[in-house]
């Protein structure tokens, strides 16, 4: 009899046993696949707005993603500041509590200091100089000091030349500077650029702008035209002087506590997009310079414009300001930079630009976000106030 209930009770282990292993790789089976059909989300904050080039260029880039990861990575973006300013975002991505950010390069200066070359006044003379730079080995150096703050740098996009508007004054020389209160980028050395050209440099957020033009605590602002076009300076400001006194990129940034936990596909797809975007959406800006100042005059701003010759006088203003960031940056740094630009304007053959309007990819357009889905919400929505 004993032995009949040892027989009975082994067979009823095995057989327990073996319901539960048969259980325990039905559940990783479909936690496994579960997870495999469950795209992992990548919020992208920007503080422009949800009509600008930089969003259009954020979903191209979203799109080229998906299809790269089929799918496995999805782009979500948040427009408008609605996750902060770029001094915020930047902090968030650092600590990993957001995924990507795209600012303009001098937000980085507080972190690598040599950021703040790429927006040394009147440095870059054309697109064509910029897009040079920034994508050869020069531009890659910076990148490559980002990690050590945890970041990754994937690509610089275009944010522009930049251009000045105030309420007061044309502005066509040095001279019509004194006295103007000027809103800056939250840049050292672009403060004292500023300050030192005449002007009362007043550095803020972007997200600030608007509202101090229009209550007059500033009487100007700079940005690229379609900034100023999408963010609606033209109602409170009269005067637009096209000075192209700096030229502004944007980074695009991961969180490297993200980042290094990709595989090594899904960080290549991740590069792969940001440069196909990359000339969609140079492309997409320069195009849309041109549509800018033609609104702008159209909506009656008038247009000035500063001579070559007194951008040059105003950059010889400037030696003592460059001589003092020229040590912080590292000389290294601002003689690989002059070298490279002086190559490129004595060459006999001078370098052509790339048509990018046949160049560069198609915009990819993601797929449209169900009704009254959180996307959907956001990506409807219009803010003005909005960039660096």
């Amino acid at each position: 009899m004993s032995i009949l209930v040892f027989r009975v009770s082994k067979s009823i282990s095995k057989s327990l046993i073996a319901g539960l292993l048969t259980s325990l790789f039905a559940t990783a089976s479909a936690q496994a696949q579960a997870t495999a059909e469950t795209p992992k989300t990548l919020r992208v904050g920007i503080g422009l707005a949800v009509d600008s080039v930089q969003a259009r260029a954020v979903n191209d880039f979203g799109a080229r993603v998906a299809r790269l990861t089929q799918g496995a990575l999805r782009i979500e973006l948040y427009a408008a500041g609605k996750l902060g300013n770029d001094v915020t975002m930047v902090k968030a991505v650092q600590e990993g509590t957001q995924e990507i950010t795209i600012p303009d390069s001098s937000t980085l200066a507080s972190l690598e200091r040599s950021f703040s070359a790429i927006n040394y006044p009147f440095t870059f003379l054309s697109e064509v100089e910029a897009d040079t730079v920034l994508d050869g080995a020069w531009g890659q150096r910076l990148l490559e000091k980002l990690p050590a703050h945890g970041l990754i740098g994937l690509a610089y996009w275009e944010n522009g030349f930049r251009q000045m508007t105030n309420s007061r004054k044309s502005l066509t020389t040095a001279a019509d500077f004194d006295g103007i209160r000027m809103r800056t980028m939250q840049n050292p050395m672009l403060v004292d650029s500023f300050n030192r050209l005449g002007f009362q440099a007043v550095p803020m957020p972007f997200t600030q702008v608007y509202d101090a033009l229009k209550t007059q605590t500033v009487d100007g602002q700079e940005n690229p035209l379609p900034t100023i076009l999408s963010s609606r300076f033209y109602e409170v400001q009269k005067y637009l002087t096209l000075s192209r006194h700096v030229y502004s990129a944007h980074v695009i940034l991961v969180s490297k506590k993200v980042w290094d936990g990709l595989s090594p596909q899904h960080q290549n797809a991740l590069r792969t997009a940001a440069v196909e975007s990359r000339l969609v959406e140079r492309r997409l800006s320069r195009e849309g310079s041109e549509q800018a100042l033609a609104d702008l005059k159209a909506k009656g701003m008038t247009v000035s414009t500063i001579p070559r010759a007194d951008a040059e006088r105003i950059r010889n203003r400037l030696r003592g300001v460059f001589d003092k960031y020229n040590v912080d940056i590292g000389a290294s740094t601002m003689i690989d930079l002059y070298v490279e630009l002086g190559r490129m304007r004595t060459s006999q053959q001078p370098v052509v630009a790339t048509t990018l309007a046949a160049s560069a990819p198609q915009v990819v357009e993601p797929k449209a976000a169900k009704p009254g889905s959180r996307t959907a919400a956001l990506n409807t929505k219009q803010a003005r106030n909005s960039s660096p």
